[in-house]
């Protein structure tokens, strides 16, 4: 299958995409700490249905850091499909992805025509139990710098069933390995909506799936709860026997789930 790769200049930063396949427009959004290679279960999958757009987010991946500006993801990503042509699209976010596809949904209803949410982070969600995780890896980073942070990222049990899976694990510990760490040491100037997402989901009527690992952490399954209750006939659908990476710990059920969701459409 042909793809494309290189790099977009729009916004005020410069991301890097890959593109391949034909079709409606399908993008696909990493989680912190993470990049496109996330995606590799699902990239050539979807690309033989859509046009699957990948993209490592600012401050990610291949992309350039933040600069110390004002920035907000759901702004780079609008530039970075009008950088193809493209007007609107389906758009699919795992963990702070979610979040940023959510994020986009409302400051661009026009543009999204479908929204699959993966153990979905949420702007303006109070945390509980992994709020305290998230801090001692900031500390960490701040107190020891990135390598320690990184040894106390995958440590959690965000991650413990990926990491227990021989063909995930490898590739998990490469991506957080080559992330630079930069949010754990630097002030990031990106832009939090206000009022936040929590407060917004019913403005959503696009059609909505919200996929959740029946091993992810309580968090992110009250937050996939608030989604399918707040937001218009939103779909949910618990992932058997996987964690927080469910797209990559089992990526035959997940594709499936998906291309079936959006085929029903």
């Amino acid at each position: 299958m042909e793809k494309q790769n290189g790099f977009a200049e729009v916004n005020g930063t410069r991301l890097y995409y890959e593109v391949a396949g034909s079709g409606h427009p399908l993008v696909l959004i990493h989680g912190i700490t993470l990049d496109t290679r996330m995606w590799d279960d699902q990239f050539e999958i979807f690309a033989q249905h859509y046009q699957v757009i990948r993209y490592d987010m600012r401050g990610f991946g291949k992309s350039s850091l933040p600069t110390g500006e004002i920035y907000f993801h759901a702004d780079d990503l609008k530039a970075l499909i009008e950088h193809f042509g493209i007007e609107n699209a389906y758009i699919i976010g795992l963990s702070m992805g979610g979040m940023i596809a959510i994020d986009f949904a409302l400051a661009y209803p026009g543009a999204t025509d479908v929204l699959i949410l993966v153990d979905s982070l949420l702007g303006g969600f109070q945390w509980k139990e992994f709020g305290t995780s998230l801090a001692s890896v900031w500390s960490r980073g701040r107190e020891f710098g990135v390598q320690d942070a990184k040894e106390v990222w995958l440590g959690l049990d965000l991650f413990r069933p990926a990491m227990e899976k021989p063909d995930v694990a490898p590739r998990l510990t490469r991506m957080v390995s080559d992330y630079s760490g930069w949010s754990w040491v630097n002030e990031d100037t990106v832009r939090n909506p206000d009022p936040p997402a929590a407060q917004r989901l019913k403005e959503i009527k696009v059609p909505t799936l919200i996929i959740v690992g029946e091993r992810d952490l309580p968090d992110f399954h009250a937050i996939s709860d608030t989604l399918q209750q707040q937001i218009h006939n939103a779909r949910k659908v618990v992932l058997p026997g996987v964690g927080h990476m469910s797209n990559m710990e089992n990526p035959d059920k997940f594709n499936e789930i998906v291309l079936n969701f959006l085929a029903d459409i």
